[in-house]
């Protein structure tokens, strides 16, 4: 962290999201053979879209478990950009990883057609839902864990879908930001057209992350990095350069994504409850 001077003095704290990738893969690279091995797998499935996260995910899992363990679904809707399958097919060709393809159409179309009519933003969220019906299908058919891709900007602003994209049984980004993440991408060599094109999750025509978000990721990541890792007060991250009515939406979308982040929260009727009182490590045996 620098630090012109104390933020309680009236001074102003930079934002440090410096990384360095080679340690950063070491520890990550770490995190999945030990997450992985605890439960008794040897392998992961992961949703390739096309975007910087799988990619990341998908290289971080290849060099620590060998790209044989690594089985990753590209699951296009039919509205869903060519390019974007190219470049998950990019990614695959790559590190030489296990791929498949499959429609999510029929699937999607299928609710819609039960359910009526659904604006963008719930067709979106079925869209990835679904994504994650074949991502867990396929983990329990190859004995795999699913893989996590959503990096710490999203998680903190809940830009993500309840057991959509958010679900997975081990991620290793959840703590990277997304600058870091594009910081890493470039340091493993991620193909150039994946790193060059604007963040979208893909789920309709033209979507665009930061248009949906309202701000860069450049610019929320060091926000983000002043009200949760340096702990600013809303005054510091002020007299750091950031408009107040950015502050306070950012904060408060923050505060209001929480349970995105939680599991779900159990009502206490016993002495031991799950949640409460009943909580072991994942790796915990009898």
């Amino acid at each position: 962290m620098r630090r012109k001077a104390g933020p309680d003095a009236g001074g102003v704290v930079e934002a440090d999201l410096a990384i360095d990738p080679a340690l950063t893969a070491e520890i990550l690279e770490g995190f999945i053979r030990t997450e992985v091995k605890r439960t008794g797998r040897a392998s992961v499935v992961v949703g390739l879209s096309g975007g910087l996260d799988s990619a990341v995910a998908s290289f971080l899992a290849a060099r620590a478990l060998g790209p044989g363990a690594v089985h990753a679904l590209i699951l296009p809707y039919r509205t869903s950009s060519p390019d974007s399958v190219r470049d998950a097919e990019s990614v695959v060709g790559a590190l030489g990883i296990v791929a498949e393809k499959i429609d999510i159409s029929p699937v999607v179309d299928g609710f819609t057609a039960s359910s009526g009519k659904v604006n963008a933003l719930r067709l979106g969220n079925v869209m990835a839902r679904a994504r994650m019906i074949f991502l867990y299908d396929r983990s329990e058919e190859h004995g795999a864990l699913v893989l996590g891709t959503s990096n710490k900007t999203e998680l903190l602003l809940g830009y993500g879908t309840v057991f959509g994209d958010l679900a997975s049984a081990v991620n290793p980004l959840g703590d990277l930001y997304k600058t870091q993440v594009r910081a890493l991408a470039g340091w493993f060599g991620v193909p150039l057209p994946i790193r060059r094109k604007p963040p979208s999750a893909d789920l309709w025509p033209d979507q665009s992350d930061e248009a949906d978000l309202g701000f860069s990721y450049d610019e929320v990541d060091r926000l983000l990095w002043l009200l949760v890792d340096a702990r600013m007060s809303r005054d510091a991250a002020i007299r750091a350069g950031f408009a107040p009515a950015m502050v306070d939406r950012v904060a408060r979308t923050v505060v209001r994504s929480q349970f995105k982040r939680k599991s779900p929260v159990i009502a206490k009727m016993s002495m031991r409850s799950v949640g409460w009182d009943f909580r072991y490590p994942r790796d915990w045996k009898t």
